[in-house]
């Protein structure tokens, strides 16, 4: 447990009572601490209550920073059980493994009573895969791989093999404690999207403002949301405007002005207006829930390699448990074998037939693969993933941030003012610089481009127009920039006459800049094509894959896009859960899919998908959903993770066949009665070897 260190003094408490602590409990935000206190917690700051006897003696007020966790000094080891769970599998897998090298070592110096590590290395080394055997058999009521270890390295005992039936627990444990590092991250898909989950929302009745939690709020209802807040629930705008940041759902990185009548999605942020909407939608059906369930979901599906290999496991054991059983008894009655000899060759089948070498097949390949991915810049989170890229025939490609930059930058510039180009864009950066807008900020680091050393004057009369714009003065000069609707429309027709090449790409955003009476001057903007795209796109092409771009944006927008990365096809006009299904349909069609993207509204996609790629800068949501990262936002290396994970899958496949033929091949020689255990073990440890080897290769990619 933690305690809480406060740095303050407790303040005088009055007027807490029952009926108060039970009105705050219903918000859900508040939850025990060491039992008897309570912490109610509010954006960055926690209330405190401090309990005494049953009876509320106090309570503060705290910024989270100032609060410090520090271990409690009635449990010792508590570090000590953290690090047990986090790593107990492989430390018992090592402790084994060393206990089965000394007891070895012990024996080649002639100590007596050495065999003893052997029981040792047993128990431990096996503890969590027996554990696990047992526990599976149970809730399956199905035969497993660990039973089958277990019950070898127990036969190899009981010949008086030690040395043998612990090399395969050792084994055996490592390979599994291997397995399960690379797949823990797969369980925390959902942690990034709920953060991002608003907690409470300010419900307005009767004129009464009231806290409450989002779970409490109803179709109808009347919230307020004001500046910097997330949007509770989806919603209409009744009264007010503002600009949203819908990033977070559609991956659009332009906010987007709302007016009086139009919707609002749960989950996007307000950027700098205080509005009232009505509910339309309970929390549990937003929009923004059902992305968290699709992501679920998606992620519960198994993959078809997974699910082959759950069923040849359990009748591989089944076999071997049956051959062993016939072994024990009737090459005695058939063949005349004695019953030493009969036990004896039963014993040897269980040893060789232990799939050590089919478990090998892959754990090294995989980890070989990883690492060189790793050192690429291509962080994997599993082999599974890798093995389903080799067979995808199809790419999805979200359009914002993954193909294009995810930010927009000016690409033309227009002056049709009295003044030079570097002091007209200090004008106009100078007033832009007072603005939050993405378009603002992107002008104002244009002209710092266009001037190394930019001093910008003094503004005056600075007024914002939530989604159209910005005006002020600078130099006695009244300037108003931003969209047509802002303009004059005989100004704006006499600009555009002038400039009829202006605007002609559909992919551009464009802003006005007004003086007087007069369209002096405007900005175009575009969100870029990634340097890396084009060339990532040409070599998906050149390995078979069809390439496909996915985007909220229009069918003009988009078919710009393709032209200008060189996509195979794209789809324009799609919501964030309809991304979901559009892939669906794909894998429908073609059987393998990847999808590349990089925000929120991507992650049902990247769940669905056989294979989610996110970029390394993307939303924290879609880093945690993909199966594999892209660290430095370079595409190029989707085509370098193609042409590993199809290199690895031809490695795992050579090595599953010849583990499978040594273990038959091993399996028939015994039955002939030319094998003996220790030739029997070393054939199995050795072609287990060799698989390894062989997976190491991809270590040089």
């Amino acid at each position: 447990m933690l305690s809480l260190t406060l740095a303050a003094a407790l303040s005088a408490f009055k007027g807490f009572d029952d009926d108060y602590y039970s009105q705050l409990k219903k918000l859900n935000v508040i939850f025990p601490l060491k039992k008897k206190n309570f912490i109610l917690k509010y954006n960055c700051y926690h209330l405190i209550i401090i309990i005494f006897n049953k009876r509320k003696v106090g309570f503060i007020m705290m910024q989270e920073s100032t609060l410090t966790q520090i271990p409690n000094g009635h449990n010792p080891y508590q570090r000590i059980k953290d690090l047990w769970k986090k790593h107990g599998e492989l430390i018992a897998a090592l402790t084994g493994g060393g206990l089965t090298l000394v007891a070895y070592l012990l024996g080649l110096m002639n100590v007596s009573y050495n065999w003893v590590l052997y029981p040792a290395a047993y128990l431990i080394g096996g503890y969590f895969k027996t554990r696990q055997g047992i526990s599976d058999t149970i809730r399956t009521r199905q035969l497993n791989v660990e039973l089958l270890m277990i019950t070898a390295a127990i036969g190899a005992a009981c010949i008086n093999h030690w040395l043998e039936g612990a090399i395969l627990i050792f084994i055996f444990a490592l390979s599994g404690a291997l397995e399960t590092y690379s797949t823990a991250k797969s369980t925390n898909a959902l942690s990034a999207l709920m953060n991002l989950q608003p907690e409470v929302a300010r419900l307005v009745a009767n004129g009464n403002e009231t806290m409450v939690s989002v779970t409490k709020i109803q179709p109808s209802d009347i919230v307020l949301i004001k500046p910097g807040e997330r949007i509770p629930a989806d919603g209409v705008i009744i009264n007010g405007e503002t600009t949203v940041n819908e990033a977070t759902m559609t991956g659009e990185s332009v906010p987007v002005y709302k007016k009086s009548g139009e919707k609002l999605m749960a989950g996007t942020m307000n950027l700098d207006g205080s509005v009232y909407a009505r509910v339309t939608q309970r929390n549990s059906d937003s929009l923004f829930s059902k992305i968290l369930e699709l992501v679920q979901s998606a992620q519960k599906e198994k993959a078809p390699t997974q699910l082959f290999i759950d069923r040849f496991e359990k009748t591989y054991v089944k076999i071997v448990l049956i051959t062993t059983a016939f072994m024990l008894f009737a090459p005695h009655f058939l063949f005349g074998w004695s019953w030493s000899e009969t036990i004896y060759r039963a014993m040897v089948l269980l040893v060789v037939a232990s799939p050590c070498a089919l478990v090998a097949s892959t754990t090294p390949a995989v980890l070989s693969a990883v690492a060189y991915g790793a050192r690429r810049g291509i962080l994997i989170k599993g082999g599974i993933h890798l093995e389903q890229l080799a067979m995808i025939k199809v790419i999805a490609f979200d359009k914002t941030g993954t193909i294009t930059k995810g930010t927009p930058e000016v690409t033309r510039f227009i002056n049709m003012s009295d003044k030079d180009d570097l002091l007209f864009l200090n004008h106009i950066a100078a007033i832009e610089n007072q603005s939050s807008h993405p378009l603002g900020k992107a002008i104002v680091a244009y002209a710092e481009k266009a001037s190394n050393d930019m001093t910008l004057p003094p503004v005056e009369s600075i007024k914002v127009q939530p989604g159209y714009g910005v005006a002020g003065r600078v130099d006695n000069v009244d300037y108003k920039i931003g969209k047509t609707e802002m303009m004059d429309p005989v100004a704006m027709q006499q600009f555009n006459d002038a400039n009829q090449s202006f605007g002609s790409d559909a992919s551009e955003t464009l802003v006005y800049i007004a003086s007087g009476e007069k369209v002096i001057g405007a900005f175009a903007l575009k969100d870029q094509i990634r340097d890396s795209a084009v060339a990532a796109i040409k070599s998906l092409k050149s390995y078979g894959i069809k390439t496909v771009m996915i985007t909220g944006d229009n069918e003009r927008t988009a078919a710009a896009v393709q032209k200008e990365s060189g996509v195979s096809s794209y789809i324009a006009n799609c919501l964030p859960e309809n991304k979901a299904i559009e892939i669906k349909r794909l894998n429908k069609n073609y059987g393998h899919v990847a999808m590349c993207g990089d925000g929120i509204n991507d992650t049902p996609a990247l769940a669905q998908a056989s294979v989610g790629l996110a970029m390394g800068a993307g939303n924290d949501a879609a880093l945690e959903t993909a199966d594999i990262i892209l660290m430095k936002n370079d595409l190029t290396k989707i085509a370098d993770a193609v042409h590993l994970s199809r290199k690895m899958s031809r490695i795992v496949k050579t090595n599953i066949f010849f583990a499978m033929a040594m273990i038959a091949f091993l399996i028939a020689v015994n039955f002939l009665q030319f094998l003996t255990m220790p030739f029997g073990v070393v054939g199995h440890e050795g072609s287990t070897i060799l698989v390894i080897l062989n997976g190491l290769r991809l270590l040089r990619g």
